[in-house]
């Protein structure tokens, strides 16, 4: 076991500008919320802003991540595919162009499509393999090769993946994946197999089994995280993906969001204030769906540049120690 310490926590999904969030987020203001956040606030700057906009392709935890892992800042050309795949431990012939292919449920609407969190579905092992059995003809016979990854990840492999932005599946998740699907010309081919897997699930013997049991069926995949196996797909062991805000934000479930909030403070962010005691260099990444901010501790400053960055933090739209200004500005 590795006894490298964790130096740079990377929170996503701290933020957001969906309007069930933005109703929660006041909550946070509450002189009793985030005691640790509001204590790291006090006792850290701001040292590295990373803007982006709600439309971007790729989020903004994993432009961080990415950064971290010495991969170009592409928008939703980043090959995230070899990074799960590692994390499922499969391997990926490097001279090929990969993707991941994410087993999900298009939800139909009276006018439009919503894409269910694959995470949701509960789809066994034994589902997934026979669903990834069936669609696995209609790739293989133009040119892709398919390899099962997990229950919720399937890879696959395609001269067309090649210089194809896709958006990622975070972005996606909870709306109409039909506004995501780029107007790039190899995307065509994505857009049929598509249409293609829908038709050949439906009423397939899984999906009948999911029904009877009320269960939300397969009846589409998501195609993200295009590119060629870089040569590094393991994160620093100094940094921590943190996703305790993940499934409540994706679900809309601010009830569960907040609580998310109040959990992550009293652990992940107590250990932090533990770190900065014991003087060790940390770095908390905040992220939202449009930016992420880095805060640091930095080293003692003349009185003169005290001064400056009150009136900077004063006027800056982290909005110094408020949590609420600072989450707001995500």
């Amino acid at each position: 076991m590795s006894s490298t310490l964790i130096t740079h926590w990377i929170v996503p999904f701290a933020s957001s500008l969906s309007e069930p969030c933005q109703q929660a987020l006041p909550r946070l203001a509450a002189e009793h919320a985030l005691p640790h956040l509001r204590r790291l606030l006090s006792r850290m700057q701001e040292t590295g802003r990373l803007e982006g906009d709600e439309y971007a392709l790729s989020m903004p935890h994993e432009r961080v991540l990415a950064r971290s892992m010495g991969w170009p800042d592409a928008d939703g050309l980043m090959p995230w595919a070899t990074w799960w795949a590692a994390q499922d431990g499969v391997t990926l012939d490097p001279q090929q162009t990969w993707g991941m292919l994410s087993p999900g449920h298009w939800l139909m609407g009276r006018d439009h499509l919503t894409l269910l969190d694959p995470a949701t579905l509960g789809l066994s092992e034994t589902e997934s393999r026979t669903v990834f059995e069936a669609i696995r003809p209609l790739f293989e016979e133009d040119g892709w090769t398919l390899l099962w990854g997990s229950a919720q990840r399937w890879y696959a492999a395609h001269p067309s993946l090649a210089g194809l932005p896709t958006a990622s599946l975070d972005r996606v998740i909870g709306r109409n994946p039909d506004l995501w699907l780029t107007d790039h010309a190899e995307a065509r081919m994505v857009r049929r197999l598509q249409s293609e897997v829908q038709m050949l699930l439906y009423q397939h013997p899984v999906n009948d089994a999911r029904e009877a049991q009320g269960l939300a069926t397969v009846n589409s995949f998501w195609l993200s995280g295009c590119g060629t196996p870089p040569a590094r797909t393991r994160q620093p062991d100094e940094v921590m993906l943190v996703n305790d805000l993940r499934a409540p934000m994706l679900a809309d479930d601010m009830p569960a969001w907040l609580e998310a909030w109040a959990h992550l403070d009293a652990t992940v962010l107590k250990s932090i204030c533990d770190a900065l005691d014991a003087g060790q260099p940390i770095q908390l990444t905040l992220c939202g769906e449009r930016h992420a901010v880095t805060l640091a501790r930095v080293a003692p400053a003349s009185l003169s540049a005290r001064l400056w960055q009150s009136a900077k933090r004063l006027t800056s739209s982290g909005g110094g120690h408020d949590p609420l200004a600072l989450l707001n500005s995500l």
